[in-house]
Order: structure tokens, then sequence, then C-alpha cells
């Protein structure tokens, strides 16, 4: 029988030899998905034998992996700040990057505030409920025009325990919202230019569903609906933080100046990218 050790030095092998970027984490996270292991047990148990059942699990994941397979589609959710999301083909993954919008809206609303949020597009809910997992008194709305992506949302909502607190609707963006109803707007929109698209990595374009990626021939399609519909739904000194691609801070910035909006800027991420546009409504 294979031990835990063995299996996942077996599996590093197989996944370096697929030139996959990080065989070490991903070998650990589908040892551990199929066994029930930690990774505490994986060096203080590294003896423990694999059942059949586990050791055929393992290796239909890294089937999966090998063939450009996220491990998050194999698994089937995804660490998001501090929450563990569900995930479908039919949501984005979420990524580390985003956790920077997540941070500069908690640190604009201390944690007793109530705020009244909507996130165009929210996909799974990573924005929005990772935001109102920590601030109790806020409420949100998270729209997507896609009814299976909702549906992810929701149950990710009813699992953290906030459903109580976020509304779902299927609609583009803001359509059907009144004006001036939030206090905050967040989006992370689709921002890849439509020619790029078959230059990205197998694991995105082949696996994140095309409506979450492709931004139009410009990649800014989104951004130029967003910026009047924002500012139409944000009450007066309402703010927005909007996900944006590394080349785009000049052009979104001008997009939120012509809506109208005031104290405009851009923040870096952690990579010190362009990546977060922020706006305020007069």
């Amino acid at each position: 029988m294979t031990t835990l050790v063995q299996a996942w030095t077996g599996a590093q092998k197989r996944l370096k030899a697929a030139f996959i970027d990080s065989p070490a984490i991903d070998a650990r996270l589908l040892l551990e998905a199929a066994t029930g292991a930690t990774r505490t047990d994986i060096l203080t148990d590294p003896y423990r034998e694999l059942t059949e059942d586990q050791e055929a699990l393992l290796n239909t994941y890294l089937d999966k992996r090998e063939k450009r397979m996220p491990v998050a589609r194999i698994l089937g959710r995804k660490g998001f700040w501090k929450l563990l999301l569900n995930l479908s083909e039919h949501v984005l993954i979420p990524r580390p990057e985003t956790e920077c919008l997540v941070d500069m809206v908690l640190k604009a609303y201390p944690e007793g505030e109530s705020f009244s949020i909507a996130d165009l597009g929210t996909g799974s809910g990573a924005i929005l409920l990772s935001i109102l997992s920590e601030r109790p008194a806020a409420k949100g709305l998270g729209t997507d025009i896609s009814e299976e992506a909702l549906a992810v949302a929701r149950d990710n909502a009813a699992h953290l325990g906030i459903a109580s607190r976020a509304a779902f609707l299927r609609t583009s963006w803001g359509d059907g919202l009144h004006d001036a109803t939030f206090d905050v707007v967040v989006s992370n929109p689709p921002y890849i230019r439509s020619d790029v698209i078959p230059t990205l990595d197998p694991e995105v374009k082949n696996h994140d569903p095309m409506l979450a990626l492709d931004g139009g021939a410009s990649g800014l399609e989104a951004f130029e609906a967003l910026a009047p519909e924002i500012f139409r739904l944000l009450k007066p000194g309402g703010r927005t933080w909007l996900e944006i691609g590394f080349d785009q801070s000049e052009d979104v910035e001008k997009l939120m100046k012509s809506a109208g909006f005031e104290d405009v800027a851009t923040y870096l991420d952690l990579s010190n990218l362009p990546r977060v546009v922020v706006g305020r409504k007069p």
C-alpha cells in the first residue's frame, strides 16, 4: 500500500513532469482532499497508508490536474479572504488580487458601521460575502446575468450564515435597481481584451466562464456601462471600488470622471500593479 509521504512525493513528480507551476502545493491539496488528511497529518503521520479508494481518487484528481484543470475546479471550492467558497463551472475562480479590493472597503467602514453594498457581476459572491462576513451591521445585494452563478452565490451565503443580509438578483449590472440606493458599489467585471484570451493559461481560458473574462475588443466594455450605472445607484457621498486590468487605470479613471465621480484614484495590488480604481459620488 502507498503511504501519505509516498503519495505526496509521487504526486509532485507527476505534476512537475506535466510542467504545473506549483507541484508541491497542488499535490498536497489534492492529497488532503482525496484522503481527508491534514497538512499536519502528512508531516506527523507520514507512513499512514491510503485505502484503495483514496488512492484511486487521488489518481483521478491528478489526471485532471495534468490536463491543466485548476485545483479549485477539481475540488469545487476555493479559499478567498477568510472564507471557503463553493464554485461551479459557471463562476470565476476568485483570485488573491481581488482581496485588495475587499481590504480597502473594510478599511473605509469600521466594524460597527451599517451600510448597504451592491456587488455588480457577483459570480460566486466572493467580494460581497467577504465584506459582509466582517461587517455584521452591513447588508448587500449581488447581481449577475447568470442564474447559475447566482445559485452558487446563494449557496455560499447560506452555508456562511449570511443569507439574511445578502440578496441576489438576476439582472445586467444594476438594471432595474432604484437610483441612490447604495452606500458602496463594488465590481470585478470582465476586463480582458478579446484578442488576449487565446494567449491565457489553459487553467483560465479553458476553465473560467468566458462571460467573466471577456471585456470586448478594448477590454473596457464593462467599465463603459458600469461608470454611469454605478453613479446612478450610489447615494450622494457614496463610494465605489472597481477591479481593473494592470494597463487600464488611465482609461477607467477617465470614464469615472466623465460619469461625475470625484476623488478618482488607482491603487496597486501586492505585486505593485494597478488593481483597484476608486471614486466618490459628490
